[in-house]
């Protein structure tokens, strides 16, 4: 059951970094220019994350492996449709759509682990989950790559994007054997509920003025429509927030669970995912910008540099499950510990070498960094979602997803923004070896948040035990 689950994660993810590695390949052959290449990257980017909340919340109220089938069924289609696309209007529409599909498919894992797996098993599928995540997103710069240079079947760019049509396929076939369906009480339950389509509109509404003008404010310098966007997206959100506590007064089913956020756990918890994929999405973004347009690696070989990182990220998940079940939350202070100790030694290979940049001590410093990260992110999604109810989890699983995928966009538009400002108009390897130094630099500081925000949760755990 659970492997069935994990090839929909590292399907999403893959997807969601493949695209940067495609990007010169669309250019040439679909004639895209840099507007429509940052729509076919951020629009799968942004329909994802803008989607997240409600299909997690469908899931609690249509069942979770009936919106998993469907989910995974939409993206197998929209992926071969993204393979098939004869323009860049076509690609960007199908790229639309695929992120959707994930964000029907996506919050169902978590869902089915939280409310289905037992508690003593759940930390371990947790870990797993993280595992298929991280997996999934090395392996969109290292496989992608190797895919592009071996232009399977003459298919060029489509195959990235073909292959996921049967093994959706497979995987939904198979969900519908081995996941569970619905129980009488959940079915009761949903005969009392009713779906909120004014507030799943209001949220993806929400999230779309904030998530669209961070993915493509970058690339466009940042014009007006781009701040009025993320300005409107406030009173949208006030809006949202207060239509949802009305229907929740009124006995409703509101789309997003507000008592979600009443529990200091999940606060708190949520908090430190933020942080942490702030700093995630930009490091990877900032340092695929130093290998390629610095060091003038290809797309292979770059994706290969960051291999020993993924690698080393699901050892260290599988480990770090046994090392939190025994120890608790101190092990992700230890985790924090060695993502700094890594960035510092990135940091410190960056600034001795002049432009001329040491390969073997990035790799030892992305190792280190991959360890931490697969100590630290199980473990916080599993303490985010450790008091969550049943009933809640599809809810709890959308906004946790949601909130990772957001900040990742924040992490890549203001992080890159000063990475592209402290390079200005030099472009030699080691103009980008200083741009990397304060992206470096700014990524400590994001994973010692996390570390304070683990701490507050330690606190927290304590008291609770306490009482």
């Amino acid at each position: 059951m659970l492997a069935v689950l994990l090839v929909a994660v590292f399907m999403a993810q893959f997807d969601f970094f493949v695209a940067n590695v495609a990007a010169p390949s669309l250019s040439e052959s679909l004639h895209a220019g840099q507007a429509a290449l940052e729509l076919i990257v951020g629009g799968y980017a942004f329909a994802y994350a803008s989607g997240m909340i409600t299909g997690g919340r469908l899931g609690d109220l249509l069942g979770h492996r009936r919106m998993f089938v469907i989910g995974t069924l939409g993206f197998a289609v929209t992926s071969v449709l993204c393979g098939l696309a004869a323009n860049p209007a076509q690609l960007i529409a199908f790229r639309l759509l695929q992120g959707l599909t994930a964000a029907a498919m996506v919050p169902q894992v978590l869902a089915t682990i939280t409310a289905v797996f037992p508690a003593a098993a759940r930390p371990g599928a947790i870990a797993w989950y993280g595992v298929a995540g991280g997996i999934g997103s090395i392996a969109g710069q290292v496989l992608g790559g190797v895919l592009l240079e071996a232009d399977v079947f003459g298919l060029g760019w489509r195959v990235i994007f073909l292959i996921n049509g049967p093994i959706g396929l497979v995987a939904a076939l198979v969900a519908l054997r081995v996941l569970p369906g619905r129980s009488a009480d959940a079915r009761a339950s949903r005969r009392r509920s009713s779906a909120d389509p004014l507030g799943a509109l209001g949220i993806a509404l929400s999230l779309a003025l904030l998530v669209i003008p961070l993915s493509l404010g970058r690339g466009e310098h940042w014009p007006l429509w781009t701040w009025l966007c993320m300005i409107a997206a406030v009173p949208a959100g006030a809006a949202t927030v207060a239509w949802e506590r009305r229907l929740t007064r009124r006995g409703g089913t509101p789309t997003l669970e507000l008592s979600l956020f009443h529990s200091p756990p999940f606060r708190t918890g949520l908090l430190a995912g933020f942080a942490f994929y702030l700093y995630f999405g930009s490091f990877m973004f900032t340092l695929t910008l130093l290998l390629q347009a610095g060091l003038g690696q290809s797309a292979v070989r770059a994706g290969l540099t960051f291999a020993p990182m993924g690698v080393m990220f699901g050892v260290a998940s599988m480990v770090g499950k046994r090392l939190t079940a025994r120890h608790g939350l101190p092990v992700v202070l230890l985790g924090t510990a060695l993502i700094a100790a890594g960035l510092c030694l990135l940091a410190v290979a960056l600034e001795v070498s002049s432009g001329d940049v040491p390969l073997y001590l990035v790799i030892v410093a992305l190792t280190i960094v991959g360890i931490g990260n697969g100590i630290v992110l199980p473990a916080l999604n599993g303490a985010t979602l450790a008091l969550v109810r049943p009933h809640q989890a599809g809810a709890a699983s959308g906004v946790l997803t949601t909130a990772q995928q957001f900040a990742s966009a924040i992490g890549v538009a203001v992080i890159g923004t000063i990475f592209y400002a402290a390079l200005g108009s030099r472009h030699g390897a080691g103009s980008y070896a200083e741009a990397m130094e304060l992206s470096t630099a700014l990524a400590v500081v994001l994973t010692l948040a996390v570390a304070a925000t683990v701490w507050g949760l330690m606190r927290l755990s304590r008291r609770a035990a306490a009482e």
